[in-house]
């Protein structure tokens, strides 16, 4: 039996029920342990306390599977797991055929993202294989996802960094069915988005921001909307949905400005409310700035400023620096939405960060609401990790 033996008192956090096991935490590992082989985790005084995928090349050495010593790591604890996750999000998720369907530590399935576009045989399912465990079980994974959706449409975007931490190649292609279509669009809450999921990022579209477009869209009506780094036009096209008078939106991806225009057509809006600049956020702010520009409604949504730790104080700055100018383009009693998709950066420490840039723009603002990705994005207790995505809402006084 592979055999993953921690140093003395490195067992806590896996008693806290954490699914992550560190290499500084590995006393010895015994057996034949190959990528993605399944241990089992015992403390230093010989104590079970999980069976977890094995990966050698990765700082977190291995992925808890399960805390149960009588439960088997095999196919049906994998068809198990898909059927709980999308159980789940067929109670939880409305509004919407775009799904996180499965959000890897909190369904118990470490390192395996995936959504789901569409419905059933003309559907689109997205999988990132993101760790050596999931890796291992990849035929089994896709099988089951089949069987619980009836989409067989199954398309591999394991293209993230992160795969190279885990001594993983970058891979994608079609693991099932079809070619994805390149007109492939989603609804939500009214409103159609083209998804392109070969070359978009991530799998191709921010499902994770749904309930907050949503919330874009209610409260734009008879507003000038500002959004910054809008990717393909999600937050735009529901501020134009729920009545924005004009939405300026900017980018420094020409192809994703052409698919967001593109969303205007397939949604019937005026394109004359609708600007789409390719340039530099951090110049436009500074421009607008200059030229005396004000918005009712700006939303901040950058990528991620912070891969790692190792980046928080670079990240603070630039995130400081939009908020700053974010706040001082808003008219009286404008609202801003802003995000953090960092997950290196805690909600505690962003926060303190907006309000360092209100103080130094000389605005106050209050904080209407703390805003976090859906319910189909859900995070175990014991994981705070999982909570990459974080944002407020504030309005200027």
């Amino acid at each position: 039996m592979n055999t993953l033996t921690l140093k003395p008192g490195k067992e806590k956090s896996l008693l806290r029920r954490h699914p992550w096991i560190y290499a500084t935490g590995v006393a010895q590992v015994e057996g034949r342990c190959e990528p993605g082989s399944t241990v089992t985790v015992r403390a230093a005084d010989g104590r079970f306390l999980a069976k977890a995928a094995y990966s050698p090349e990765s700082q977190i050495r291995a992925r808890v599977w399960t805390f149960d010593e009588n439960e088997p790591v095999d196919h049906a604890m994998i068809k198990r797991r898909v059927a709980a996750a999308a159980a789940h999000r067929r109670q939880w998720v409305d509004g919407s055929n775009a799904v996180r369907l499965i959000f890897g530590e909190a369904d118990r399935l470490p390192g395996l993202v995936v959504d789901y576009y569409g419905e059933g045989a003309t559907g689109q399912l997205v999988c990132q294989f993101n760790a050596a465990g999931v890796e291992q079980w990849k035929a089994a994974i896709v099988q089951a996802l089949i069987k619980e959706t009836g989409c067989p449409n199954v398309y591999e975007r394991s293209d993230a960094a992160v795969r190279e931490r885990e001594g993983l190649a970058l891979v994608t292609g079609v693991l099932a069915g079809a070619e994805p279509d390149p007109e492939l669009s989603v609804t939500e809450h009214g409103v159609r988005y083209y998804v392109d999921v070969r070359n978009g990022h991530k799998t191709g579209f921010y499902v994770d921001q749904r309930d907050n477009r949503k919330l874009v869209g209610d409260l734009s009506a008879g507003r000038e909307v500002l959004n910054c780094f809008c990717y393909t036009g999600g937050f735009s096209l529901a501020a134009l949905r729920g009545g924005a008078t004009s939405v300026v939106s900017i980018d420094s991806s020409g192809e994703a400005l052409k698919t967001a225009a593109g969303n205007v057509t397939l949604n019937g809006f005026d394109p004359e409310r609708a600007t789409w600049m390719d340039a530099d956020v951090f110049k436009s702010l500074r421009q607008f700035r200059a030229e005396g520009r004000q918005f009712d409604l700006i939303v901040l949504d950058p990528p991620k400023f912070a891969p790692s730790s190792q980046h928080i104080e670079r990240a603070a700055r630039a995130y400081k620096e939009i908020n700053l100018v974010g706040m001082q383009l808003l008219r009286p009693g404008g609202l801003l939405f802003t995000y953090s998709c960092s997950g290196a950066i805690s909600m505690e420490l962003f926060q303190k960060i907006v309000a360092g840039a209100a103080t130094d723009a000389r605005v106050d603002a209050r904080i209407l609401r703390r805003l976090s990705a859906g319910v189909d994005h859900p995070m175990l207790a014991a994981f705070p990790e999982g909570e990459y995505l974080k944002g407020l809402l504030l309005e200027k006084a």
